[in-house]
């Protein structure tokens, strides 16, 4: 069984009930999630060996964090157990052409204040195949930054594929800081996972022909973007999700996969959104499950895409679907008929 390891902050999410904004709402519920978190949860539902690796508070609301991984079958037994806090984020999800919102409450969050002693990385890639973080985590403090650039030379030193989503997070730093540190950790990275915004933000390539907020895309800009990002950092490929929005509800959700000089595009599927948090977290879940199996380009393009595609339709942060319920959508089931 093929072991994936990711790296991350597991935070508290408190959300308004349905579609209340935050000054209606007087309950909020309360689950887990977090961008590589969520990658674990996608890959142990499909029966991959997935370690996720934190630090979290030894009292019970770091615990009841742990243990919500471990439901999945998430291997937690590589958490370090310290300091003080939880983050937390706030999420109001969006309607219509309201769009959702996220309020971050997580400064000097265990993972945030942890230190490099903190983790043994040739203990934690002890038979590992595949290591995944996301530009998030070294967006938490100088020192995760650190942390993430040791991690990457043990595991290029152990020859272990590496993959990172660049997640950029205007909330957590600037543009210039992202562009710089991660600059210097895409060298160590095997596969680069972004959206229509993260590699203008964090390096300045744009795709050509594009507006995001219009709903128009243009392939042969993003050819172009992942070329770019191929040739500066000599990636082995670079995955692209292609979100149109029409509304907060409504999007057009594709993906390409950018390697060995060609571009895969998969097919489009038009979603009505429930929830679209970890939606890109569920995609790097399923790109990472079907490349560390062997799945040629286009297959491995189609599932990433039909597992973030039903992401979208789960309340939450974790996909909480099966490998046969992927399969099924990327062979071309999209019916949504009953299944009896």
């Amino acid at each position: 069984m093929k072991k994936v390891i990711t790296f991350g902050e597991l935070m508290l999410r408190l959300a308004p009930e349905s579609y209340l904004r935050f000054v209606q709402s007087d309950k909020y519920e309360a689950t887990f999630g977090g961008a590589e978190a969520n990658v674990a949860v996608s890959l142990a539902n499909y029966g991959l060996n997935a370690a996720f690796v934190s630090k979290l508070p030894a009292h019970e609301i770091g615990q009841a964090a742990v243990n919500s991984l471990r439901k999945f079958g998430v291997d937690t037994s590589l958490i370090v157990r310290g300091g003080e806090r939880v983050g937390i984020y706030y999420c109001e999800k969006g309607a219509s052409q309201r769009p959702s919102k996220v309020i971050y409450d997580r400064a000097y969050s265990a993972i945030a204040m942890a230190k490099k002693e903190d983790f043994d990385w040739a203990k934690i890639f002890d038979g590992a195949d595949w290591f995944h973080f996301t530009g998030i985590t070294p967006a938490l403090s100088d020192e995760t930054a650190e942390i993430c650039l040791e991690a990457c030379k043990a595991a290029k030193a152990m020859n272990i594929t590496i993959s990172c989503d660049l997640n950029f997070r205007k909330k957590l730093w600037s543009k210039q800081k992202a562009g710089q540190v991660m600059g210097e950790l895409c060298n160590y990275i095997d596969y680069c996972i972004a959206n229509e915004e993260d590699a203008k933000d964090v390096f300045g390539i744009e795709a050509d022909n594009t507006d995001i907020y219009g709903g128009k895309l243009d392939r042969e800009g993003y050819i172009s973007v992942a070329k770019k990002l191929t040739e500066r950092f000599n990636f082995k490929g670079v995955a692209i999700t292609l979100r149109e929005s029409k509304s907060a509800n409504d999007n057009d959700w594709s993906g390409m996969l950018y390697t060995n000089g060609e571009a895969y595009f998969s097919k489009k599927y038009s979603m009505h959104i429930v929830d679209r948090v970890g939606g890109g977290d569920s995609f790097g879940g399923g790109l990472i499950y079907s490349l560390v199996n062997g799945y040629d380009a286009q297959s491995a393009i189609e599932f990433a895409v039909a597992a973030s595609c039903l992401k979208h339709s789960i309340e939450g942060d974790y996909n909480m679907v099966s490998l046969a319920e992927v399969q099924n959508l990327a062979g071309g089931d999209a019916s949504g008929r009953v299944q009896r």
